[in-house]
């Protein structure tokens, strides 16, 4: 049974409250929806794309990591405040989703910074590993629940020294607090093996379905 993470009130006041996401966002929520239903849910929304948009000023990223585009709004978001030699690489696997990312990052002045990698994640995150090039600061994780624990494993291994390690969906709409579905139980898992994990320090954000944030001790 999926639980409200907070009162649909208190959620309305905090957006009216929060900056307001460029037209073209607005835009691709809209076109999310027509093309793909109920799974436009997946979409980041303007409370935690302005998280993450936070993050990377604040920390003064230059290079950011995506696991998970889906129709590039995330991705939009943090590039928007990268410097202009800044770089997101981004990884998916739906090629209708990113067709249609594609479209709104030709059409963003962010979006020459944006490089999107087709695949499993894992593969691109080993290729990057392979290349030694130069850490990521921000790596944002938001795919395949059954593989939280191997990309955020992946992630360490690519972060800069003072880089953070972004995580949404970590309250699974409640049911983390009774499992029952396998992603339900790959959530539990990995928040828990986050929270064991001595080589990190973190905190679980109660914004919109759950951010777990994680930097290195």
């Amino acid at each position: 049974m999926s639980r409200t993470i907070t009162d649909p009130d208190i959620e309305a006041y905090a957006a009216r409250h929060t900056t307001p996401v460029p037209a073209l966002l607005i835009e691709l929520e809209a076109r999310t929806e027509q093309e793909f239903g109920v799974l436009a849910r997946m979409l980041s929304g303007q409370s935690v794309g302005m998280l993450l948009q936070t993050l990377v000023f604040a920390t003064g990223a230059r290079r950011v990591l995506e696991i998970g585009m889906f129709a590039g709004y995330s991705a939009q978001m943090m590039a928007a405040a990268l410097p202009d030699d800044g770089q997101l690489i981004t990884c998916d696997i739906n090629p209708g989703a990113i067709a249609l990312a594609e479209e709104f990052f030709a059409r963003s002045p962010h979006g020459k910074k944006i490089e999107v990698h087709e695949g499993p994640a894992l593969e691109t995150m080993k290729a990057l590993e392979a290349a030694q090039e130069a850490p990521f600061d921000l790596v944002f994780i938001d795919a395949d629940k059954g593989n939280y624990l191997n990309y955020y494993e992946a992630a360490l291994r690519l972060l800069s020294p003072r880089g953070i390690i972004a995580v949404d969906n970590v309250l699974w709409s409640g049911n983390v607090l009774e499992p029952k579905e396998p992603d339900d139980h790959a959530i539990v898992a990995f928040n828990a093996h986050v929270a064991a994990d001595a080589r990190v320090a973190h905190v679980l954000l109660t914004v919109r379905d759950g951010v777990m944030l994680v930097r290195r001790r």
